[in-house]
């Protein structure tokens, strides 16, 4: 298993591909000309608050194994990281996925990916979290903490905001996102900047599915995965098992 790195770690010795995902993310994120949408990601990474890990190849067992490991050693610490944290996963993308696989080969692939890491999770989700996805207060919890999860591919090609050269999660505790809102909310218009960013970005109008969780109409699953036009899957594909993972190591 690899270690969480932060900005610094950067300049370690890395694979090239490493190098290159992580020389693309800077370049994404740090743009001051076209700016991400996100504003808790790029103040988390101008203050070093983000933690990231490179992660096999999505379609694999080592991937599973890995996600598991790296969401497990970030919610140890991500409290004492900042209070803009979120852990970034690079997954190694091979030509084939990078080139031939459709948006929605890589949305199977996440799903699939989701529902492998979370049975082995070992711990139980928290009440308040409801484990159906068509309740408005679902959301992807491992080992007790809640996470929003925005994935990148290389497929996405007018929503450029879910584009990306490899297969890329970011996870975000709900924490770090409660205290955003809730510190700019005052301002009365944090989440109307985002929108207006947004549409600036993909140059499109924001899919129909994005909404604030807590909304009763949201689900907050399809967001994880936003295809590349306005259409959405008609049901959830993720199926929480409750202690799947007890005894199992990664």
């Amino acid at each position: 298993m690899g270690r969480l790195l932060n900005r610094n770690d950067m300049n370690l010795e890395l694979d090239d591909w490493q190098k290159h995902a992580f020389l693309m993310f800077h370049s994404k994120i740090a743009d001051k000309e076209r700016k991400f949408p996100c504003i808790p990601a790029i103040q988390g990474y101008v203050l070093d608050q983000l933690r990231y890990g490179f992660v096999a190849d999505p379609r694999t067992e080592d991937a599973i194994k890995e996600t598991a490991y790296f969401l497990k050693e970030y919610g140890q610490c991500s409290k004492d990281i900042g209070e803009y944290s979120a852990l970034i996963l690079f997954y190694k993308t091979p030509y084939d996925l990078q080139i031939l696989t459709t948006v929605k080969l890589f949305e199977q692939i996440f799903w699939n990916l989701l529902n492998k890491v979370s049975t082995l999770d070992t711990k139980e989700w928290p009440k308040s979290v409801s484990p159906d996805p068509s309740h408005f207060s679902w959301e992807f919890c491992f080992e007790g903490e809640r996470y929003f999860i925005y994935c990148a591919t290389p497929a996405h090609e007018h929503r450029y905001s879910r584009y990306f050269p490899y297969f890329m999660l970011a996870i975000t505790p709900r924490w770090v996102l409660n205290h955003f809102f809730t510190t700019n909310q005052a301002s009365g218009k944090i989440t109307e900047v985002i929108r207006e960013r947004l549409v600036k970005y993909d140059k499109m109008q924001p899919h129909p599915d994005l909404k604030w969780y807590g909304q009763e109409d949201n689900h907050e699953w399809k967001q994880y995965f936003l295809r590349d036009d306005n259409t959405g899957m008609s049901s959830c594909p993720f199926h929480y098992r409750p202690g799947k993972g007890r005894n199992e190591q990664y």
